[in-house]
């Protein structure tokens, strides 16, 4: 019995240890939204993440200044190429993407603020175990919060904050593990011979997308 005990003792300090920084799954397709604090831009997205081809697609429907707009692009970080897709007039703009791919993940160098439950703890499905992280923006330009589950870190809600739109809220919901449709993120068969735009526009980045309407 001695020896069950002490089991049970370690069995339970195995599982409730601290939290760790982890790394979303390499390919996921869902939704989200983005909302800003200024109420200027509004938009939900649905995206398709790959991770280990450095490749995302968005696809947006959203408000930005009381201006309803629609938004497809697909951004691929190892070709440093964005592509702005109209499917409609079957076109597409081609411009580069400056940025490095940034892997969703919780940084090691984040801080744990607290693990919660949403819903609740109350009876078996009722609720999902969440953890928040605290850490500093690229270039030291602020902080972000950032919200996973504790089990699969799976995203669930980003907030950091920008000199043009205040605090922006990103939230993510019906995720999924895994692509259903592998050629989303491919440029249609019209878009290859599409010509680079010049450098009199700045180029984008993956955040940037959101914040340049």
């Amino acid at each position: 019995m001695k020896i069950l005990a002490v089991f049970a003792c370690v069995l339970a300090g195995c599982l409730a240890e601290r939290p760790h920084a982890c790394s979303s799954p390499p390919l996921m397709s869902g939704a989200l939204t983005v909302s800003t604090q200024n109420e200027k831009l509004w938009t939900y997205i649905r995206y398709e993440y790959d991770a280990l081809g450095q490749r995302i697609r968005l696809k947006e429907l959203g408000s930005y200044e009381n201006k309803s707009f629609t938004y497809d692009a697909l951004l691929l970080f190892r070709e440093a190429i964005m592509y702005e897709i109209n499917h409609k007039n079957r076109t597409c703009k081609k411009r580069p993407l400056k940025a490095d791919f940034q892997p969703m993940r919780i940084p090691k160098t984040a801080t744990l603020l607290g693990q919660a439950v949403l819903g609740s703890s109350s009876g078996p499905g009722q609720g999902l175990l969440i953890n928040t992280w605290m850490g500093d923006l690229p270039d030291k330009q602020g902080k972000y919060l950032s919200t996973v589950t504790e089990f699969g870190c799976i995203p669930v809600s980003t907030v950091y904050q920008t000199d043009k739109f205040g605090w922006v809220l990103t939230s993510f919901f019906n995720n999924v593990i895994g692509i259903s449709d592998p050629g989303q993120l491919n440029p249609p068969d019209f878009c290859p011979d599409a010509e680079m735009k010049d450098g009199a526009e700045e180029p984008v980045d993956f955040v940037s997308l959101f914040l340049k309407k």
